[in-house]
C-alpha cells in the first residue's frame, strides 16, 4: 500500500510503541506523527491519517473503525498520569477544570463523580496548553507527562484508573489503536509485531528517548508497572463497561 500515515500520542507511556515502529524494522513505508490524544482522534476522524492511537472516549465519534492491535494504553492499578488533582478533599470539590488533551479522562471523571463518588461539581473545559500551567485551579483533571510536575502542587490526588478499578473491579483502557479501513493482512501483522517489539524492549526505548524523558523518577518502573499494554479480554470487558456509561 501507499505511505501509511500514523498518529501516536506524544507521552512517555507511548514511547515503547513509537520505538517499536521506528526501530524494529518490521513496518515499512510509513510516517508517524506525535500528538496529544485529542488530536490523534481528530486526525483519524478527518481521514488525515490511516491509523491512530485514539482515546476511547472519542470512539463513538468515529463512524467506522477497526481495532488493529493486541496492544493498548491501559491500567490494572494505579496509572499515575491520569489524575484528579485538588486543593480540597473530594467531598468539598465544587469546580473541576478539565484537560483539553484527552476526551477519555474528561468522560471518566464525570462517570466517577456521578456513579462512584456521588459529587456534582461544575465542569470547566480548558483550552489547549492551559492545563500545563501552574494556575491556581481548585481542582484539575490532568493527563500525561505534565502530571509528574503538577502533582506536588496539590495536596489531594485521585488516580482515575485506581478509582475506576475500585468502582467496577475491571481494568481501564485509555487508548486503542484503530484504523478507518481494514488493513492488508501483512501490514496488520507487521504493525502489531512492531508494537510488540517496542513493549518488550522498554529499557532500550528509554535510552533511545533519553533526551525527551520527563522528570518521572523511575521511568522504567512507570512503563513496567503502571501502564498495562496488553489489550486482553479483561480490558475489552472494562472498555465495554466504560462505553456503556457514555
Amino acid at each position: 500500500m501507499n505511505l501509511l500515515k500514523i498518529s501516536a500520542v506524544s507521552y512517555l507511556n507511548t514511547f515503547p510503541f513509537v520505538f517499536g515502529l521506528k526501530e524494529s524494522g518490521l513496518l515499512k513505508n510509513f510516517r508517524i506523527e506525535l500528538d496529544v490524544p485529542s488530536i490523534c482522534a481528530e486526525k483519524i476522524k478527518s481521514g488525515e491519517v490511516d491509523i491512530a492511537l485514539v482515546p476511547v472516549g472519542s470512539l463513538h465519534e468515529i463512524v467506522d473503525f477497526h481495532y488493529i492491535s493486541d496492544y493498548c494504553i491501559g491500567a490494572v492499578g494505579e496509572v499515575k498520569t491520569v489524575l484528579l488533582l485538588s486543593k480540597v478533599p473530594l467531598e468539598q470539590i465544587r469546580h473541576v477544570y478539565l484537560d483539553f488533551d484527552s476526551r477519555t479522562s474528561v468522560e471518566l471523571v464525570k462517570v466517577l463523580a456521578k456513579h462512584h463518588w456521588d459529587i456534582s461539581p461544575q465542569w470547566q473545559n480548558l483550552k489547549y496548553g492551559q492545563s500545563d500551567t501552574k494556575q491556581d485551579f481548585e481542582s484539575l483533571v490532568a493527563i500525561g507527562d505534565k502530571t509528574f510536575e503538577l502533582r506536588p502542587y496539590y495536596p489531594y490526588v485521585y488516580d482515575l484508573a485506581e478509582a475506576w478499578i475500585s468502582f467496577t473491579g475491571l481494568p481501564f483502557v485509555f487508548a486503542v489503536w484503530v484504523s478507518r479501513k481494514k488493513l492488508p493482512n501483512n501490514v496488520h501483522l507487521s504493525f502489531n509485531n512492531a508494537l510488540a517489539y517496542g513493549v518488550s524492549h522498554k529499557q532500550e526505548c528509554l535510552e533511545y528517548f533519553r533526551d525527551k524523558l520527563p522528570d518521572c523518577g523511575d521511568c522504567f518502573s512507570y512503563l513496567e508497572h503502571n501502564i498495562s499494554y496488553d489489550f486482553d479480554d479483561k480490558k475489552r470487558e472494562g472498555l465495554a463497561a466504560f462505553r456503556s456509561f457514555l
